[in-house]
């Protein structure tokens, strides 16, 4: 018996040391990769609100990422790669924002492009979310990781090529709106929502509903600044890129620890269980 647990405790205390390895390592990776912003630190000014928020946003961003990757090791298995996506969303827009916020400080212009870049590999990820959680709980299918796929590159690519010039405004903007509902209509009311209504516990319930509010309300500030921006011509553009950043801070990190929340209730019994 002492010796039955003499090993359970060697091997408890191995499984620590492995993990706070794990940890140590991807934090390093992650520090490691960050490109410096030298320049944009020596030129931004105290009244540039815009740079700020960039600078904010950045830091959130980025903080998010060593949190999420730090609380993969406090999941159970099946939650692991929910939560590493949420962290690969939040340091891929981490290193975009470097860049945009120097673009912003030193050209005071609009970093429509690098927008672009992080959305067009960001947005597809958030959408992914929703069909991990629901294989998580045993209730995705392949039908579900598709349709979600090919929405967010509905939404996104001719955005994205109407602001470039290589399609009109209008029919951009036309095109890419029907790619978000056809992402709504398959959240709420398409198999994924059905799925998610009939076999989800509470705490995955509650996630899923607020993320799927958060792709409702949250996105529809782009749409919004679209057309203030490209169609109107009435949007300031400082303003709109406050607006466009505090969106990312909601739509990125608020959406991870949503994904958070369930992944940690869902793991507590078997925790629990464990000791």
């Amino acid at each position: 018996m002492i010796k039955n647990d003499t090993f359970n405790k060697g091997k408890g205390i191995s499984l620590s040391l492995a993990s706070v390895k794990v940890k140590s390592i991807l934090t390093l990776l992650f520090l490691f990769l960050l490109p410096t912003s030298a320049h944009a630190a020596a030129n931004l000014k105290s009244d540039d609100f815009v740079g700020i928020s960039f600078w904010l946003i950045s830091m959130a961003l980025m903080a998010s990422t060593v949190f999420f990757l730090w609380e993969t090791q406090s999941v159970t298995a099946k939650w692991k790669t929910s939560l590493v996506v949420s962290a690969l969303v939040t340091f891929i827009a981490a290193v975009h924002y470097f860049y945009m916020r120097d673009v912003w400080v030193a050209t005071q212009s609009t970093p429509t492009v690098y927008r672009y870049i992080d959305w067009l590999l960001t947005v597809p990820l958030l959408m992914i979310e929703f069909y991990l959680i629901l294989r998580a709980i045993g209730v995705a299918s392949a039908g579900i990781f598709w349709r979600l796929l090919i929405g967010t590159l509905v939404m996104l690519i001719p955005g994205y090529m109407a602001e470039s010039g290589y399609l009109n405004i209008t029919v951009g903007f036309v095109i890419g709106m029907a790619g978000w509902f056809y992402i709504l209509y398959e959240i709420f009311l398409g198999e994924a929502g059905k799925a998610a209504e009939a076999a989800a516990s509470e705490a995955v319930k509650y996630a899923y509903k607020a993320m799927r509010w958060i792709v409702t309300v949250g996105w529809a500030i782009y749409p919004i600044g679209y057309v203030l921006g490209y169609m109107t011509g009435t949007a300031d553009q400082e303003a709109l890129n406050i607006v466009y950043n505090l969106a990312d801070l909601v739509n990125k990190v608020a959406f991870g620890l949503l994904i958070w929340f369930a992944a940690t209730s869902e793991s507590q019994p078997a925790t629990v269980a464990a000791k």
